[in-house]
């Protein structure tokens, strides 16, 4: 069986090649020592490629625990938007702040969502806005869907990063008392007394007028009555 194949073998080398199997053989034997030469010769080429890719592998620094900063205000929390490298990337969502170092490459400077860092971006990561005016917490008048997103990226923050504090709610300013101005004693005028005094005139006259009044009717009935007679 075994001389059955290596015929077969030889016949099909010179069919194809039009060489025979001792020729074959050996050119084959002459292209296998050539290459292992030239392995060997420029072998160091091979190495020196290899290099900068194992050092592009080198093992990161590991990210300092968190700290928990407690209440601090929108103004104090902005000095945690990754320029500082000596502090941990912070941002916050509802009022809720959280460590997002460990995703530096998209919340750090350079990084898409850089702009986020350092804020409540409540209602940016709703609308999914990059605009300024959106890079706030207030998150009134938003829609069900828009509601909806928050939602879901207040999920996976509280399942990735570690909540280190919490935003201030700045305390509503106190109302200014009104002012009372004090209510002045009414002095009387040099008019009064005249008024007074016209106003009692007009009591006497209305008083005599009246008394006057029934006389004179009788008067009148009495002689109309002896008229009659």
């Amino acid at each position: 069986m075994a001389v059955e194949l290596l015929e077969t073998l030889k016949e099909s080398i010179t069919a194809y090649t039009g060489l025979s199997p001792t020729t074959f053989f050996t050119v084959v034997a002459l292209g296998l020592a050539i290459y292992y030469v030239f392995s060997v010769m420029f072998g160091g080429s091979s190495d020196h490629h290899v290099q900068p890719r194992s050092s592009s592998f080198e093992e990161s620094e590991p990210l300092p625990p968190p700290v928990q900063l407690g209440e601090v205000t929108e103004e104090e929390l902005k000095a945690y938007d990754g320029n500082d490298p000596k502090k941990p990337l912070l941002m916050a969502i509802k009022g809720q702040i959280y460590d997002v170092s460990q995703s530096r490459m998209f919340y750090g400077p350079g990084g898409p969502y850089a702009l986020f860092a350092g804020k409540d971006a409540s209602r940016a990561l709703a609308k999914m806005s990059f605009d300024e005016k959106d890079l706030t917490g207030d998150i009134s008048g938003l829609g069900m869907f828009e509601m909806d997103a928050l939602r879901d990226w207040e999920y996976k923050f509280m399942s990735k990063y570690a909540k280190v504090g919490t935003i201030k709610t700045p305390e509503p300013a106190a109302a200014p008392e009104p002012e009372s101005t004090p209510t002045e004693p009414v002095q009387p005028t040099d008019t009064e007394p005249v008024a007074v005094v016209a106003a009692a005139a007009a009591a006497d006259h209305h008083s005599k007028v009246t008394e006057d009044a029934p006389s004179e009717n009788v008067s009148t009935v009495t002689s109309e009555a002896n008229k009659e007679e």
